[in-house]
């Protein structure tokens, strides 16, 4: 049993229905002991939300590489591939609904993870997969491998139902400048084109800052087939900026999404979540995100920032 449905049944499902359905993803993304990025800050949330997640690490450091300095080892893509194989073996794909993947490293993990993807599909049609398209950000730039952007946009992007670029990631795979709101709503159009057919096809745009915005505030835009919305927070004064904020909003407007089956309501569960997140961190002073003190926020955010309606003008 899945938590999708066919149209006919799924939009009868209330709310409370889908949470009582049981939820299981297979999560590939990189893993460190100390602090929280990849699956250490894409688990907890997603377990947070009800979620069983079976999660496969891509590289395995001692800290972020941000911090200069780490330990640790990249696992070649036949170990992930073997991991796959395992829980494949136990018979348990079927009852996957989806899976989420975030840095992936190298061209060969890249295959590796669209393999996962086609197994978990041919168990069940129904499962939806999110791509973080993991490739750089402002003030760093490209920070895997120069070869791995052209594979992710040839061959991650076409596989996937839902994908959550950066603001800087969707500069690079659409080749487009983005200042404006319209900057980054024709972007999205052009990066929703490539999402696989017949899936949701869900763009989610991610620090999404514009000169048009109102100052002091930073925005996610997602872009589905019933709309197109914007939700806007407040700019914490976290600098530097901390690292695993985006492999934490993906997995919970993910979750929130296969909870609800609703963009705009993932998308402002999320970004509120996120922002109690991050007001957490900036009280308590860490470079490391808050995850544990800030968990009750993760499910129920105490302030909720609403989606708003947006649509290309001219």
């Amino acid at each position: 049993m899945t938590i999708s449905t066919p149209a006919s049944e799924g939009t009868h499902l209330t709310l409370q229905q889908r949470e009582q359905l049981p939820h299981n993803i297979l999560s590939i993304q990189s893993w460190v002991a100390y602090g929280h990025v990849g699956n250490a800050a894409a688990m907890f949330p997603l377990q947070r939300l009800g979620f069983e997640v079976w999660a496969i690490q891509t590289v395995q450091f001692s800290n972020h590489t941000g911090y200069g300095a780490w330990t640790g080892q990249v696992f070649p893509p036949e170990d992930i591939a073997a991991l796959i194989h395992g829980i494949e073996a136990r018979g348990a794909l079927p009852n996957c609904d989806g899976v989420l993947s975030g840095y992936m490293g190298s061209v060969g993990t890249v295959e590796a993870v669209i393999s996962a993807v086609e197994r978990v599909r041919a168990a069940n049609p129904e499962a939806l997969y999110c791509c973080d398209p993991v490739m750089g950000d402002f003030g760093r730039g490209v920070f895997v491998n120069p070869e791995l952007p052209p594979v992710i946009a040839e061959r991650a992007i076409p596989a996937a139902d839902i994908v959550v670029p950066n603001h800087f990631e969707l500069e690079l795979l659409t080749d487009c400048k983005i200042s404006t709101l319209n900057d980054a709503l024709e972007a999205a159009t052009a990066l929703r084109e490539r999402l696989r057919p017949g899936g949701p096809r869900i763009v989610v745009v991610t620090s999404l800052t514009r000169e048009d915005a109102p100052e002091g505030t930073i925005e996610t835009l997602v872009m589905a087939d019933e709309g197109t919305w914007v939700c806007r927070t407040p700019l914490l004064p976290l600098d530097p900026p901390r690292n695993g904020t985006g492999d934490a909003i993906t997995a919970l407007f993910y979750g929130q999404y296969l909870r609800t089956g609703q963009a705009d309501q993932a998308l402002s569960l999320s970004m509120s979540a996120l922002y109690a997140l991050l007001e957490r961190t900036h009280q308590a002073g860490t470079r490391e995100i808050q995850l544990v003190a800030a968990q009750d926020e993760l499910a129920r955010p105490s302030r909720v920032f609403e989606a708003q309606a947006v649509m290309l003008q001219g």
